[in-house]
């Protein structure tokens, strides 16, 4: 999948970011992707730090399929090689992870490489190294990243301002508190429990796509 300025923006609305801890033993991480994007969910990452790179990559290429086939872009978190391997539309690198620009030589101008960020000086230098977008955050108190550095919505603004790539935030964001980030400048949001550990996957993202329909503009 190619994908212009405009189509990488719009499809950053509603983020989902795997983990397979949430799931209960016959439930497959291809069945809760399944209902979320039946939801709604506009962009997905697998995102296993406890999977080996050969399940990573059987998972990869089943999951960059269904994204696919619902016109959903699909990235890895870190691994450039299963990336490639997988014809996953790129990744997502944090601050200790590989290089962006060393992600981005690997992978070329085609591929959508996403950079964490929790300052605007993180931020801008992400840009200035070739990024296509930005997660900020945690936003919110999470549990789902343990290195996640703590962001005020104030930065979060800030950050906005301060680059000209879309911003995605993420950390605790759930249809109960994403109305907070009205005006923030945001592009989307990320989300790992908010459909994850839902019962319902299905409708947890219907119902957080509809809330962040009044927050974000598409």
């Amino acid at each position: 999948m190619t994908f212009s300025e405009d189509s990488l923006e719009r499809s950053l609305f509603l983020y989902a970011v795997t983990d397979r801890g949430w799931l209960a033993e016959d439930v497959t991480l291809g069945d809760v992707l399944e209902a979320a994007l039946g939801g709604g969910v506009t962009f997905v990452q697998l995102r296993e730090k406890e999977m080996g790179k050969e399940e990573m990559l059987s998972e990869a290429l089943g999951l960059a399929e269904l994204c696919h086939s619902h016109g959903v872009p699909f990235v890895v978190d870190d691994d450039v090689e299963v990336a490639l391997a997988s014809g996953a539309d790129g990744v997502h690198v944090g601050q200790s992870d590989t290089a962006c620009v060393e992600a981005r030589r690997i992978l070329g101008p085609g591929k959508i490489v996403g950079v964490s960020a929790s300052t605007v000086e993180e931020a801008k230098k992400a840009e200035a190294d070739g990024a296509d977008y930005l997660g900020v955050g945690a936003i919110f108190p999470t549990g789902s990243k343990d290195d996640a550095k703590d962001v005020s919505l104030e930065t979060l603004h800030e950050i906005c301002d301060a680059v000209a790539i879309p911003v995605v935030a993420i950390g605790g964001i759930s249809a109960e508190n994403v109305g907070e980030l009205a005006g923030s400048g945001i592009a989307g949001v990320a989300v790992i429990s908010a459909i994850f550990a839902a019962s319902d996957k299905e409708k947890a993202a219907s119902d957080l796509f509809e809330k962040l329909g009044q927050v974000v503009r598409r």
